[in-house]
């Protein structure tokens, strides 16, 4: 375990997400405290899939949490994606003077286990999907990460699980929170591609800068979309121990520095 101020992000893999912005900021923060960074696919996957003709499908569960639909033909395309855009991000860092490395191949330090049965809407029915390769989090192998940590080295993790069936699609935000809960980090920032969480999305008015404990499931009713996924994973990295969670702009100029100085929504126990 370590609590050396060590602060997880989460960059998003949306289309709108500033990456140069993003390593740009990492790098300076890699001066004053250990960093751990976990790294979404979506845009990547998408034209994956638009180059190779492959429709996007998505689930919705009863609750309205969304994700990506990936049956067996698509764990491949999920899983170059993933690597893809998890070289991209270790480039970005070691072009700027940092160490790091992917937690890819035989290296994936996330446990999963296959979701045998959703119960789901898709293409507007409801359906049990028997089929997708999604994963429940089960774990974090934490020694590979703290054996790096401790070398200042900077673990980059995409949202890819072990599991019995093989590699599995986890979501990102909640990939994050398993992993900075595991190692008791002092901060999980989640970088999205909105300023945070609003009660009436989009209405500036509705902006929330801070939740506490008795707002959670309050909070989890204003989300709406991705959103609830990113306030699940608030709640999951409270609970395991993480002291503050920031949900913060992406697209800042200086996206990480602007949401530890306040910008963004704060959860905090």
């Amino acid at each position: 375990m370590t609590s050396n101020g060590l602060l997880t992000v989460k960059v998003g893999g949306g289309a709108g997400l500033d990456l140069e912005a993003v390593c740009d900021d990492l790098a300076l923060l890699s001066a004053e405290r250990p960093l751990l960074i976990v790294h979404g696919v979506s845009h990547t996957m998408n034209r994956l899939c638009a180059e190779q003709g492959i429709e996007v499908q998505m689930l919705t569960s009863p609750g309205g949490h969304s994700s990506r639909y990936t049956p067996p033909a698509l764990r491949d395309v999920y899983v170059q994606a993933a690597e893809t855009e998890n070289a991209q991000l270790v480039d970005g860092l070691r072009s700027r003077g940092l160490t790091a490395t992917g937690f890819v191949g035989k290296k994936v330090a996330i446990r999963a286990e296959r979701k045998q049965a959703i119960r789901a809407v898709m293409n507007g029915r409801m359906r049990m999907v028997r089929d997708d390769h999604s994963g429940r989090i089960r774990g974090v192998d934490t020694q590979p990460l703290l054996d790096a940590l401790l070398t200042g080295i900077v673990p980059v993790l995409p949202p890819m699980a072990e599991s019995a069936d093989g590699l599995l699609n986890v979501d990102g935000d909640r990939a994050g929170a398993a992993v900075a809960g595991a190692l008791q980090a002092q901060t999980y920032l989640i970088l999205s591609n909105v300023r945070g969480l609003y009660r009436n999305f989009p209405d500036e008015s509705s902006f929330v800068a801070l939740v506490t404990e008795p707002q959670l499931d309050e909070a989890l009713n204003w989300a709406q979309g991705r959103m609830k996924r990113k306030v699940l994973a608030a709640q999951e990295a409270l609970d395991a121990g993480v002291p503050t969670v920031i949900i913060g702009d992406g697209r800042a100029t200086n996206p990480l520095a602007q949401a530890l100085a306040g910008e963004g929504t704060r959860f905090r126990k």
